[in-house]
């Protein structure tokens, strides 16, 4: 089997945390976004090839990432574009790595930003077991989240009817952005985009292949985070702290903490006040209290009350008065 991790987005919704850096690699507990993904792929034994594919503006830090990390399957595989208006679509870029990369293989895709709290090697046996085209599916609670994601409506574990951004969804479980295709599913890809079909969203694609053929849904408790928004990031940094605080050995912290806290290495933070807030290497918070807001690394703040606030890199915000 070989796998695909879906990592060319611009994430321009968390600019300017996101303007220089992919949002897979944005830190969540120990780790960061895109790691969990990596470790479950390396340790599935049916997954014998893993491709990234990123742009080409994130091409060597995606190189540069994985030659320092442990993971030995993941592979570079490069978009053709270096900005949002480029993109190809989700659809369109995976088709075109099916192509470049000569895959001829049962397929396991599946987001980069995709936080969940299930093995992917369940996920691979549910798909083994079915040998048809199956995705992963989670009940959002929320008719207006589900709004925005691909509704799915099931008999038993097969998809009767799939809606991709439904105006008025009828229910809450939606399509999460993990999918496997057995290898007789592949060429649809180029059928689909043949007919002039949708190539931005997969969702557009699984409505188009469940009306074709059967599709079936791994449905799943726990935790599912789309991260593309600071609320989501920082939710995702919620779940895998608990509610407790991270502070690296060597910040300095002389602050008073809620939860949620992340403070990354080389910080300093005197005087403050921090909640739900993360922190980035050598940054420093001076009289300040932050709520719900992330400092980007050689960041310098001093005499704000900020909430739900985004610093960027090398960014220095200090009250006037101060």
């Amino acid at each position: 089997m070989k796998a695909i991790v879906l990592a060319g987005g611009y994430a321009t919704r968390l600019w300017p945390i996101t303007r220089n850096r992919p949002k897979m690699f944005l830190p969540v507990g120990e780790g960061t976004v895109i790691d969990d993904v990596f470790a479950d792929l390396e340790a599935d034994e049916r997954v014998d090839e893993v491709y990234v594919s990123t742009n080409e503006r994130f091409a060597d830090d995606f190189e540069a990432y994985l030659a320092d990390s442990e993971f030995e399957k993941p592979v570079i595989s490069v978009e053709e574009t270096v900005d949002e208006d480029e993109k190809f679509g989700v659809v369109g870029a995976l088709a075109q790595l099916i192509d470049r990369e000569n895959v001829d293989d049962d397929l396991l895709v599946v987001a980069g930003d995709n936080l969940i709290s299930f093995d992917l090697a369940e996920f691979g046996d549910f798909f083994q077991g079915k040998g048809t085209p199956c995705i992963a599916a989670y009940d959002v609670g929320s008719k207006e989240r589900a709004s925005s994601y691909g509704l799915v409506d099931l008999d038993g574990d097969c998809i009767v009817d799939f809606q991709e951004k439904p105006e008025h969804p009828k229910s809450t479980l939606v399509s999460i952005a993990c999918y496997a295709f057995p290898q007789g599913t592949l060429p649809e890809f180029e059928t689909y985009l043949a007919g002039e079909n949708n190539p931005d969203e997969p969702g557009w694609f699984i409505q188009w292949l469940q009306s074709r053929e059967a599709v079936h849904a791994f449905t799943f408790d726990g935790a599912w985070f789309d991260i593309g928004t600071p609320e989501s990031y920082l939710e995702a940094v919620a779940w895998k702290l608990g509610g407790e605080n991270l502070i690296a050995d060597d910040a300095t912290v002389d602050a008073e903490l809620g939860e949620n806290v992340h403070v990354m290495s080389g910080a300093t933070v005197e005087d403050s006040e921090l909640d739900h807030s993360v922190v980035f290497e050598d940054a420093t918070v001076v009289d300040s209290a932050l709520l719900e807001s992330i400092v980007d690394e050689s960041s310098y703040v001093e005499g704000l009350d900020l909430s739900g606030a985004l610093v960027g890199a090398h960014s220095e915000i200090a009250d006037a008065e101060e």
